[in-house]
């Protein structure tokens, strides 16, 4: 699957992502970065200085509110630029004016809690940032010219030094590239109450759909227990007493044991149909011991590793039951691997789980995996889902899903 971070593109193997353009792309933020910290610096100085100096007879609350809303510009460049190493959109949390006019459109702005949140991130941006960007570059690419540049008989040993510093400077400008990334993200991201009513009924929705598909499915259950698998068993019995009444030797004796060899087969796969709805180990013993069920009768090797502190809600382990299963058996089908392991954790309130297997990778949700599946399965419940499967693999599902338990 092609990364969409800076941080899953080192996941890749090394020479995918030193002759990609993510070390570029990291290189053009950490540089746009350094341009737009420094630029944020004269403003924001610039606008305090003189709200301050001018603030004795009132005027200065203009340029106050001006250096306030000149963080919301600061904002916007830095939704645009994060693209360069985050390609998921950051959409714009503000919305429209209350009214015509600069007065609405300003009264609205200062209204908003994303715009105190931007000024927090232009003064971090103007303070911190800026200078860390700075740092990393120096080091990467200051040390090295440097060292070269004093190069003689007696200094080569830290000209050795400098073309290591060179040399690993694709990762060091792209892991610092990535948490700059993350840490914007953290911070000019909206917030459910930001984005209005609109997306929380899209969130209720989804819920709802998840809900009702559950109940589908248990009564698709109980149909097939109470309907017909008991048909199956009352037309077992009339075989039974068919035999009973036909001799010995005939045709009609041949006949029988195919009907009731066949019959034992659909039987069965209606059985094992019933129990992949609704697994009895799910509804009596949890998570771990349902998929510790499943992964003993997978057709490959799977090492279960899932550590909970007790059973989870139940609509969401039976959700994350059925999200492993599906997960697992595109393994199985699509991936060729060898080797498979659901490994899962409990931490401050998510669930985190990790599917990885050995197979040739190369995984695309744009081509219709089924991995588009499983993401409207965890959006469904809030969460997130990530995906590594560069090509010739490994490939790793990463889902976290907020999870408390009552």
């Amino acid at each position: 699957m092609r990364p969409t971070t800076a941080w899953q593109a080192m996941a890749q193997r090394p020479l995918s992502f030193l002759t990609s353009s993510w070390p570029w792309r990291s290189l053009a933020y950490l540089s746009g970065g350094v341009v737009v910290g420094a630029a944020a610096v004269l403003v924001l100085a610039a606008g305090l200085a003189a709200g301050l100096a001018l603030l004795i007879v009132l005027i200065g609350v203009a340029p106050l509110v001006g250096t306030v809303l000149a963080a919301t510009v600061v904002a916007t460049v830095e939704r645009r630029r994060l693209r360069l190493v985050d390609l998921d959109q950051l959409p714009d949390p503000h919305k429209a004016p209350d009214g015509p006019g600069l007065r609405a459109w300003v009264t609205t702005r200062l209204k908003e809690q994303v715009t105190w949140r931007e000024l927090m991130f232009a003064l971090l941006s103007a303070a911190a940032l800026w200078w860390l960007d700075l740092l990393v570059l120096g080091f990467s690419f200051g040390v090295p010219a440097l060292t070269f540049a004093s190069l003689d008989s007696t200094t080569w040993p830290w000209a050795v030094f400098g073309g290591i510093v060179l040399l690993a400077s694709p990762y060091t400008v792209t892991s610092w590239a990535g948490a700059r990334a993350a840490m914007t993200r953290s911070f000019l991201a909206p917030r459910d109450r930001e984005l209005g009513e609109e997306l929380r009924e899209v969130r209720a929705s989804q819920s709802r759909l998840l809900d009702s598909f559950d109940a589908e499915r248990v009564r698709i259950e109980r149909d097939l227990h109470d309907g017909a698998q008991q048909r199956l068993v009352s037309l077992g019995m009339t075989l039974g007493l068919l035999r009973l009444e036909t001799r010995e030797g005939s045709p009609q004796t041949e006949l029988l044991t195919r009907a009731e060899s066949q019959l034992s087969t659909v039987h069965q796969e209606l059985r094992s149909l019933i129990r992949g709805l609704n697994p009895p180990v799910l509804a009596d013993h949890g998570l771990v011991a349902a998929i510790e069920d499943y992964a003993g009768r997978f057709p490959i090797p799977v090492t279960v590793d899932l550590r909970l502190p007790e059973r989870l809600p139940r609509k969401l382990e039976t959700t994350m039951y059925y999200l492993i299963n599906e997960a697992m058996t595109n393994i199985a089908r699509h991936s060729g691997a060898t080797t498979a392991q659901v490994r899962g954790r409990y931490h401050s309130d998510l669930l985190i789980l990790d599917i990885t297997d050995d197979g040739h990778g190369g995984v695309a949700p744009e081509a219709g995996s089924g991995v588009t599946g499983l993401a409207d399965r965890v959006t469904a419940l809030d969460g997130r889902m990530r995906v590594s499967s560069p090509a010739g693999g490994p490939t790793l599902l990463h889902v976290e899903v907020p999870c408390r338990f009552a």
